[in-house]
């Protein structure tokens, strides 16, 4: 069952409350009995049970966790645009403050901000007895959970951002100073996560599937640590999670990015979407428009698939995400193979010229595309597995996973690195994840070459061989942070903000760009040839970033310019 279903009027409803409950300069003194008001909305478990669907439902704005991620997507190495595109201008670090998705991310984040605050105030003051069993301390707890996912989102997009920890009631108290990643860890996102891990479930009924847990409440307090750079504390968190028993990889990893098998055995925290809901409405309307219906719809699917088929693939994978996928060589031993010669990671990633399977319906040879730069397109996310094209309207029912099983292990083996130097185990975790992919692992790499893996993120096209080194704590850190969470975890919302908490972001815009000179210097050894097949022109994906790029100005977006018109305190 959708959690988020049938919350349209809901979330008019509450939203409202903030407006209605605070006009004490009404030139009406009657009170309309039918009115909802916070004096006559708070009185019972399903009220605030409804309050909190609407806290859930600003997950689905489109800057969150659907379409409009697209611009964050093409900001790293993994991706690249095409200059005719909207997200050109995060591709080549051109953007502003006024610029759309900048001012609708930081609108939408506060928009759910301010839902949980309502929640989270009001029942502070609510009596015990209207709630059954433990329901009063786990609502409160989905609510801060959510308040702090949205914070972290937050911070980590824009750099800050104002607290608000109660409902605004006046201009002042909307108008806050702009506080600093630690401050707001420090006032919110920690005590939040803290108090979400102690009163959230391990897991929900099938009727509940989609809220948060104990476990999503962990692994982003995990995150959070590690972000801050706190290696035992995040190791320790991660070891939770894994020691729960709760999670485990599933068989198939296309199962994480199609509608099918959805909250499975590595979902951890993932956003509801529905195709069936709200039938004919444009994926992008949203539910806070008095004039609108929310759609219940991703548009992630019409970003990211293939112009002739219904979308318009603004996201393309880079050459070096394509070339990895292409050297993630697949383990003849591993029964998950079944014959395939691409990997089932790259299958169920990228599209490319003379792919195994079918394309939205067609064989290999019979897709159309492949041209002009363009070697590989995005399969994540898109309906290419049982559609013949893209839903008119930008529909989609893909659920968006935001916290999956394999990032905690990859995460939990980047801090066992950074904590204690145990570089051994951190190669297992990475290694279970490499297995599930049905690629060769570390281990095997090692035991074959004299105890030695390739730097797989070298471009062999380029460099003529992927370099061989020893495994220590820096090559398997390196390793980890250019090919196994760039290849496990592209276009999940999580690179830019990997490379920046690295600050490697200048040394790969570098390394790439150079890679692109040399392919235009030599075209006649790069144009339709093994491994990328590029046809007919280098897409210049790096020339602009490279150069732009200011830690800066480009680490974290700016904030928006409406709101420094509009708060006297920014």
């Amino acid at each position: 069952m959708k959690l988020l279903q049938n919350k349209i009027s809901i979330a008019i409803c509450v939203c409202s409350l903030f407006f209605i409950g605070c006009n004490e300069d009404s030139f009406l003194e009657e009170i309309n009995p039918n009115a909802i008001t916070t004096e006559t909305f708070w009185e019972s478990e399903k009220q605030f049970n409804s309050a909190l669907t609407t806290v859930y439902s600003a997950l689905q704005f489109q800057s969150v966790s659907g379409g409009l991620l697209q611009h964050e997507f093409v900001m790293g190495d993994i991706a690249g645009t095409e200059s005719w595109y909207r997200p050109n201008a995060f591709r080549n670090l051109t953007y502003n403050a006024s610029l759309y998705h900048v001012t609708d991310k930081w609108n939408e984040l506060y928009i759910g901000i301010f839902r949980a605050n309502q929640v989270i105030q009001f029942i502070q003051e609510a009596e015990n007895d209207i709630f059954l069993g433990n329901s009063k301390l786990e609502i409160e707890a989905q609510a801060r959970f959510l308040r702090a996912f949205f914070y972290f989102q937050l911070a980590h997009t824009y750099g800050g951002g104002m607290i608000h920890d109660r409902v605004a009631e006046t201009k002042e108290d909307r108008s806050k100073t702009f506080s600093t990643i630690e401050e707001i860890n420090e006032a919110i996102i920690v005590p939040d996560l803290q108090f979400a891990r102690a009163n959230l479930p391990l897991s929900w009924n099938e009727t509940n599937k989609g809220r948060a847990t104990w476990g999503a409440a962990t692994s982003l307090l995990g995150k959070v640590y590690l972000y801050k750079e706190e290696w035992p504390t995040a190791r320790d968190l991660f070891k939770e999670v894994i020691d729960s028993n709760v999670y485990s990889l599933t068989n198939d990893i296309t199962d994480n990015f199609w509608h099918q098998n959805e909250f499975n055995s590595e979902s951890i925290f993932e956003v509801n979407y529905s195709f069936d809901i709200a039938p004919g409405v444009p994926g992008a309307a949203v539910d806070d428009n008095v004039n609108e219906s929310g759609a219940e719809s991703s548009t992630l699917a019409t970003a990211v698939g293939q112009l002739n088929y219904g979308a318009f693939n603004t996201v393309l994978a880079s050459y070096n995400l394509h070339e990895m996928l292409v050297y993630d060589e697949v383990d003849p031993n591993n029964p998950i193979n079944d014959g395939n010669i691409e990997s089932r990671r790259m299958n169920s990633t990228i599209a490319v010229s003379g792919m195994e399977g079918q394309y939205y319906g067609f064989e290999s040879d019979e897709v159309k595309g492949f041209g002009f730069g363009q070697s590989a397109y995005v399969k994540k996310h898109s309906n290419w597995y049982h559609l013949s094209a893209e839903p008119t309207q930008s529909r989609s029912g893909i659920n968006f996973r935001h916290i999956r099983y394999a990032d905690v292990l990859l995460m939990y083996a980047e801090s066992l690195i950074e904590a204690d130097g145990d570089f051994t185990t951190a190669i297992d975790y990475i290694d279970m994840i490499r297995s599930r992919a049905g690629v060769i692992t570390l281990q095997q790499y090692m035991d074959d070459n004299g105890g030695t893996f390739p730097q797989l993120h070298v471009s062999q096209q380029v460099h003529g061989a992927h370099p061989m080194v020893a495994a220590s704590s820096e090559t398997v850190l390196t390793h980890l942070q250019r090919v196994e969470r760039a290849v496990e975890l592209c276009f999940e919302g999580h690179r830019w903000k990997d490379l920046v908490r690295w600050g490697i972001v200048k040394e790969v815009f570098n390394e790439l760009n150079a890679d692109e000179v040399w392919r235009l210097a030599n075209t006649d050894e790069v144009y339709n040839a093994a491994p990328l097949n590029i046809p007919g022109r280098i897409r210049p994906d790096f020339v602009l970033s490279s150069a732009n790029y200011d830690p800066a100005k480009h680490n974290y977006f700016p904030v928006p310019s409406q709101e420094l018109q509009t708060n006297d305190n920014l």
